[in-house]
Formats: structure tokens, C-alpha cells, sequence
């Protein structure tokens, strides 16, 4: 399911496609530290390419599986966390009078969906109700219906709707209206006329088409409805919002009257949809992007009902496939992981199916890993270096001679105003109207569905809610949400490499110590900088100082833009945040470590000095190898730059890093004009 929020809002550490992988289970995991010097290629001159010098031999050691698109170090501790997972939905799953509440429902849902044989045999007969009720729509108020009932199963058609703060005024939640209703990645991918961009168009008309021969359509007849939803999602995306121009908030709030949403897209009737969906009053709501409203408009004003009936009963289908029989599966692992990743082989079923409760029920599945996993030691000290980091950052910010006393104050406010959830929720979700049955996979999955739509609702016009979670516990990522104003550490992510009890504080600073900096640097990124400390988007910047800082974010524009992988450039734009909290993160987490360590060089440990294990521990946390396709996706879809040059980029901004190393300048790893905003 999606994320409530605006995607631009949660800036998360990682990716999704980096938190969703996994691969061949690693039964060592817990003895490993946040440096390991067995990773290390001592062929490779470190000022030359660090991350190979870091991770050459733990790439040559740990080849991609044939079931991944991608394997790194978020995915080795994520396949350990899903391990867990897997342990306690099997023990969940056995019947017995004593099971709670909670685990009948994390057995049960996992037992359902790991019965493969009952789901093949039922064929599409699940799908059937929903399919005759889209074959039975005549007018624009039965469309609206189907849409609400399409959107409560959580199908991606025609637009979002969802609440959220609202951005001037954080303390309100209303309802946000936003673009959707595509089957590939982005917007452009309908556009880009390069062959890689043409041939998956091609491949997505081909996928789309054998969907719709494995649910009865003769060859032709399918062959035509792939052509008409390529056409219809083409007009859509004509009026979506590319990637890039979605990271400006301002670009995205739109707030107005409900009317005015209603004058947009006439051709739709929003009071017969906002009623099947149960949705509260709404009478102001955001419409993000209202050029997107006025392409549905368009869309719907079309003749043909067969044509928006086609497009229902693809995402339809698209939507349920997981859970259908094997034919479906295969079809949409083919597109969607082997054209679009590169992936050679489908995962075994029992980590598709914990990744989807996950997803699903994810605070009932975490409460026992949380229990199993993450203690009152863990958080301590994770709650220590997080104060040393705001410590180090407000540091900074007094020290920055570029920015004025009046913006500095302000910065000082925000930082002091950040709050820190750490490893799980003080609440649980609580999923007791949820019916979970051990016999029926996709009920399950819409039951699961329902509840979170009509949840999310629920939250217009009510108090915003301080202690909801955007992840899950074993989630190997960290989120900053800027109308919170608070950073989010699940425990998923506070276990070993990235994080270690009782392990050298060099080594944890670099790994674990960088994130927290680099969600705290989130805060003053280009986007987390436009709202204040109350979590509102406010310009509380001199004119002066939010030059001052544009300038040396075009330097990060400019350095990461120039990186390259396959036949395409990485985004400078659309990376600017991340590659900014990368660079802001690493520098503060290495003030932190100097303030804990008192000015004393540390001890040498493994034939490093402390400065050397810190940029160590750091690098080998991105450690990963990755298939051409599934770069070059992430390279035109991912605001998070590759591994490599999340690594090099950021080092070779760094004198600390060429003295720690003796670094030489003229050498890769020096850049002659570094970039540095915090």
C-alpha cells in the first residue's frame, strides 16, 4: 500500500526498491561490525576510488542472486530481518486456542497466502464481482462508484486520494487529491524517445496485453486493449508532474475549495465518489497538481465507456495479480522485474508473501520482532549518538559563514524543535476490525486494504496524530518528515552492520551515526528547509542567505549530474536532497565522533586509525552490486543517487577524508572545488 503522505514529503534514507530486496539468507549477520576489514580491495589506492577500496572484495564475494535485481548491505540485514518475519508468521500460523488476537491474524493472513495451491485452483473466480460491476457501468456517477470501490482495494486508477497535514498549517489534517492512475514508473516514461525508453513501452503493451489473454481475451481482441490503456495512460501522464518538479512543495499544494476541484474535473461526479468512499466533510482539500485534474477531465469527457473500462480491468488485475494463480504471478514478475530490473529468477514464495503482510498488517507482524530483536540497550545508545549528532549540527549552523544571525536563530529553533522516534511505535495500530482468514488470500489482502483507506480518511478534519508511523519495525530504512519536524529510526535498521551494542564507536558513527545526520541534514535540505519549526511551509530565510544556499546546492547539482551510469547521467535535480543529506550527514556524524572521542586520536584497530574506520564504516554501508536495468531505473527514478557515488561523491567533498587517508590533491578523491552547504 501506499504511503499516506505526498511522496515528496517522508525523505527516506534508502529507496524503495533498496528497502523492498532481498536475497539468500545470512546467518551471521549478528556477529558482523559496522566496519568489516574482510570487505576490504587492498589493490585499490583509496584516494583513487574509496568505495572500491571499501567494498571491492565484498562485491567480489557476494554476486547478485538470480531472484534479485540488486544485493547490498540493506539487503543482506533486510533478508535477516525477513528471516525473523518468516520464523514468527510460522509459528503464528500453527492453530491453537492460546494465539492472540494479533498473532491469529499474522498466521492466519500468512498461512492464506502461502496456499498457493487453493489460490490456483480458484483462478479468476475472485476477480469476477468486481469485473461484472466494471462491465455494468453506464454513466459518470456508476464510474465515480467503481472508482471509490477501486480505490478502498487500494487500485491505482485515474487519481489519489488521501489526508495529510496540511502544509501552511500543520496542526490540521485535510484531504490531499493527487495524480495516479499509471502503470509504469513515471510520467516520462511515456515521453523519452531514446530505444531503452521505446522498447519498455513496448514491453509494457505486450505485458498489458498477455494480462488480458490470461483473464479470456483472444489474442487480437487483447492486443487491442493493451493499445487503448497505453493511450489512455499517455493522456494521463500528460498532465501528471514529472519526478523532479514533484520535490518543489510548492508545486504540490494547491489547497482550494472543494468546488473548485469539482469546476477541474466536471466530467466527474466527486459527490457520488467522496459518498461510496465514506469519506468525511471535506470542504477545502489540496489538490497537488491541478493540470493533472484537468487531463482526467479530458480523459472521461471521451465517448467510449469501453476504453476507461479496459483501463479499470488492467489495474484491476494488475493490482490483484500477486495473489492469482501462477500464470499471473509469472506474467507480472516478466515486466516488472525482469524488462524494468533485470531480475533473472522470482523470488520463493514465502518472501513474497512476508513482504506483502508486511505491507498489509505490518504493526501486528512487528510487534514480536520487536520484542525478539531491539531492547532498552539498543535505544539508549541509539538516543546517545543522536544527541551528540544534533549536538554537532547546531555546531555547525552557528559556524556557517555564509548565513545571517536572523536566519541562524531560525535554524537554531528547528533543530531544537526536532523530535526522535526510535525503533517502533509508543501505539500500535490496532487492527481488530480487520478480518483475517486463513482461507481466503485476496479478501484478506482488500480486508487489510479497506481498513488502511478508510483509516487514512478517517484522519481529515481530526487531530493530527504525532506517534503514527510511516514504516514498519523490521524496515531497513529511516525516514525525516518535514511537517513532523521529527526523525524515525525503525529497529529494523538498528541492528548490526549498520549499528552494533557494543561495537567501536568509530565504526558506528560512520554507519548508523551518518544516518541519523543525514535525516537530521533533511531538515535543511532544499525541500525540509521550506518548513519551519512547526512543520508549516513558511520562508523564514533572508533573501540573501536562500541565494547563498542555492548557489552551493548547484555545486551538488552540477557534481552528481556529471556521474553517469550505463547510457544516462544521474538526475542533480532530482537527487539534490538526498545527495545533500549524504554530504551534511557524513560531516556532522565525523564532528560527533571528534566530541565523543574529546579531541584523543582513538585506538587503532584492524591497522586503522578511528578517522579511517569511521569513512569506512560509512562506505561499507552502501557495499552493493546491482544489474545495468535496475541502475539505470533507479538513475531516472530514484532521488537517491547510486551506491558508488553516494559513497565517492560525498568522500571527496571531504578534507577530513583526504587527511585521514593522505590524500594527495589532483587525486580522484579530492575534489579541487568541494561542495559544502552544512
Amino acid at each position: 500500500m501506499e504511503l499516506t503522505k505526498l511522496s515528496l514529503l517522508v525523505v527516506c534514507l534508502a529507496g524503495a526498491g533498496l528497502a523492498q530486496r532481498s536475497a539468500s539468507p545470512s546467518n551471521s549477520l549478528n556477529t558482523l561490525p559496522a566496519f568489516d576489514p574482510g570487505a576490504i580491495d587492498h589493490t585499490i589506492n583509496p584516494c583513487v576510488n574509496f568505495y572500491q577500496f571499501a567494498c571491492g572484495t565484498w562485491m567480489k564475494n557476494n554476486p547478485i542472486p538470480a531472484d534479485q535485481a540488486a544485493w547490498g548491505r540493506f539487503d543482506e540485514l533486510q533478508e535477516h530481518n525477513r528471516e525473523i518475519l518468516h520464523q514468527i508468521a510460522e509459528k503464528d500460523a500453527q492453530p491453537s486456542p492460546t494465539r492472540t488476537p494479533v498473532e491469529q491474524k499474522v498466521g492466519d493472513f500468512w498461512a492464506a497466502c502461502m496456499d498457493e495451491a487453493k489460490i490456483n485452483s480458484l483462478g479468476t473466480e475472485p476477480l469476477k464481482p468486481e469485473l461484472a460491476r466494471i462491465a455494468a457501468l453506464k454513466n459518470k456517477t456508476d464510474v465515480a462508484v467503481e472508482i471509490a470501490r477501486l480505490h478502498t482495494d487500494q487500485v491505482n486508477v485515474l487519481f489519489n486520494l488521501s489526508s495529510g497535514q496540511d502544509f501552511k498549517d500543520s496542526t490540521e489534517v485535510i484531504a490531499q487529491a493527487d495524480q495516479g492512475g499509471l502503470g509504469l514508473p513515471e510520467r516520462d516514461y511515456y515521453f523519452k524517445d531514446d530505444a531503452r525508453s521505446t522498447e519498455i513501452r513496448k514491453e509494457y503493451v505486450k505485458h498489458v496485453a498477455a494480462m488480458f489473454r490470461l483473464l479470456g481475451s483472444p489474442a487480437a481482441e487483447a492486443d487491442a486493449k493493451a493499445d487503448t490503456v497505453m493511450k489512455f495512460e499517455t493522456a494521463l501522464a500528460k498532465g501528471s508532474l514529472d519526478v523532479t518538479s514533484r520535490r518543489d512543495p510548492a508545486k504540490v499544494y494547491h489547497r482550494m475549495p472543494l468546488a473548485e476541484l469539482e469546476k477541474l474535473a466536471p466530467s466527474f461526479d466527486w459527490a457520488a465518489y467522496l459518498k461510496e468512499a465514506k469519506a468525511p466533510s471535506i470542504k477545502d482539500l489540496n489538490v497537488a497538481v491541478p493540470e493533472f485534474f484537468k487531463a482526467m477531465n479530458e480523459v472521461l469527457q471521451r465517448p467510449e465507456m469501453s476504453d476507461l473500462k479496459t483501463y479499470l480491468v488492467w489495474h484491476y488485475v494488475h493490482n490483484q495479480a500477486p495473489l492469482l494463480p501462477s500464470a499471473f504471478v509469472n506474467e507480472n514478475f516478466r515486466f516488472y522485474r525482469t524488462v524494468l530490473t533485470g531480475t533473472k529468477e522470482m523470488r520463493p514464495r514465502w518472501k513474497r508473501c512476508i513482504q506483502m503482510e508486511d505491507a498489509e498488517i505490518g504493526e501486528a507482524l512487528g510487534q514480536e520482532y520487536v520484542s525478539r530483536t531491539f531492547g532498552q540497550e539498543g535505544k539508549e545508545r541509539t538516543l546517545e549518538m543522536v544527541h551528540y549528532l544534533e549536538q554537532a549540527l547546531g555546531q555547525d549552523i552557528e559556524k556557517l559563514d555564509w548565513m545571517s544571525p536572523a536566519t541562524k536563530k531560525k535554524a537554531m529553533e528547528k533543530l531544537h524543535a526536532i523530535t526522535n522516534k526510535i525503533g517502533y511505535p509508543e501505539r500500535w495500530k490496532d487492527y481488530s476490525t480487520v478480518a483475517i482468514s486463513r482461507d481466503d488470500a485476496v479478501g484478506n489482502y482488500r480486508r487489510a486494504n479497506a481498513f488502511e483507506f478508510h483509516r487514512d480518511l478517517n484522519k481529515i478534519g481530526k487531530p493530527v496524530d504525532r506517534l503514527e508511523w510511516q514504516m514498519t519495525p523490521p524496515t531497513v530504512n529511516a525516514y525525516y518528515d518535514p511537517q513532523m519536524n521529527n526523525i524515525n529510526f525503525p529497529a529494523g535498521i538498528l541492528q548490526p552492520p549498520f549499528f552494533t551494542k557494543q561495537g567501536d564507536d568509530a565504526a558506528n558513527f560512520g554507519a548508523i551515526g551518518s544516518v541519523i545526520g543525514h535525516e537530521l541534514t533533511h531538515g535543511f535540505d532544499d525541500q525540509g528547509r521550506q518548513f519551519d519549526a512547526k512543520g508549516n511551509l513558511a520562508d523564514w530565510w533572508t533573501d540573501a542567505d536562500a541565494k547563498a544556499f542555492e548557489s552551493r546546492s548547484d555545486c551538488f547539482v552540477n557534481e552528481y549530474g556529471g556521474f553517469r551510469t550505463g547510457d544516462v547521467n544521474l538526475n542533480g535535480k532530482l537527487t539534490l536532497g538526498e545527495n545533500a543529506a549524504d554530504n551534511g550527514g557524513l560531516r556532522i556524524a565525523y564532528m560527533a565522533l571528534m566530541d565523543k572521542l574529546g579531541g584523543k586520536p582513538g585506538e587503532k584497530l584492524d591497522g586503522f586509525t578511528a578517522r579511517q574506520r569511521f569513512f569506512l564504516g560509512f562506505a561499507q554501508i552502501w557495499c552493493e552490486n546491482a544489474r545495468p536495468e535496475q541502475e539505470r531505473l533507479q538513475a531516472t527514478t530514484d532521488p537517491h543517487s547510486l551506491p558508488q557515488y553516494r559513497v565517492n561523491g560525498t568522500v571527496s567533498n571531504m578534507p577530513e577524508f583526504s587527511n585521514a587517508f593522505s590524500c594527495s590533491a589532483g587525486q580522484p578523491m579530492v575534489r579541487e572545488k568541494a561542495c559544502k552547504v552544512w
